[in-house]
């Protein structure tokens, strides 16, 4: 059938994997065929166009475009950080105090939640924390208990392979017992058939007997004389 494999190493029984030599000959055929191939045609062509973009997001495009052109990471703005009073040209507007002054509220919110968030986690972190490992914790158990599922199933697998060639192994070895068995049986069989046509042989040319007319037996040896 096309594309049927024929899987004739039994390597549960059979011998000389390990004798001397035996691994460096399998490396060099694999690595001499390795050389020899060269693929004509792409295998791939019937896939779609591979997409290495598909989840890149506007930041990271940028990053990587920067990276390729190989510029200088921006330094972190402390603009947003900084309290700066009016332009000095705007010192008697009331409109850039208002600015200056709604930044410094702004600043200090921000500097209000930091404070409320660092005051939730000293509450409730060793708690959130504790509840983080205990879902670390399910999905390792869950995770090894799968892992030891696979095992199980390959160890399943290579008990089977192996009870199976085993058992093979056997029938295979009473089968050569055998065929060992019918060709000398058979070498016996030839022997004799060739020793009694070499008796046959004999009689015909030295020792054979012929008959007359009258249907007496008559020896060769005595019509030459």
């Amino acid at each position: 059938m096309a594309g049927e494999v024929l899987v004739d190493a039994l390597p549960y029984i059979d011998l000389g994997y390990d004798d001397p030599g035996v691994r460096e000959a399998a490396i060099a055929m694999v690595e001499e065929e390795c050389r020899r191939y060269r693929p004509t045609k792409n295998y791939l062509e019937h896939l779609p166009a591979l997409s290495t973009s598909a989840f890149e997001t506007d930041l990271m495009t940028t990053e990587f475009e920067r990276i390729q052109n190989r510029l200088p990471m921006e330094p972190v703005s402390m603009k947003r950080y900084e309290l700066p009073p009016p332009p000095a040209g705007k010192m008697s507007e009331v409109s850039a105090w208002m600015e200056s002054v709604e930044n410094s509220m702004a600043q200090l919110e921000h500097q209000a939640v930091r404070a409320l968030n660092l005051e939730l986690m000293q509450e409730y972190g060793c708690e959130m924390w504790k509840s983080y490992l205990e879902v670390l914790t399910a999905m390792q158990a869950k995770a090894q208990a799968r892992l030891e599922a696979v095992k199980k199933e390959i160890q399943d697998v290579n008990w089977k392979r192996k009870s199976k060639q085993t058992k093979g192994g056997e029938k295979l070895r009473s089968l050569e017992a055998q065929w060992v068995m019918l060709v000398s049986k058979n070498y016996e069989i030839e022997q004799a058939c060739s020793k009694l046509e070499e008796k046959i042989y004999q009689k015909k040319t030295g020792k054979g007997m012929v008959n007359n007319s009258s249907g007496e037996n008559i020896n060769n040896e005595n019509l030459s004389a």
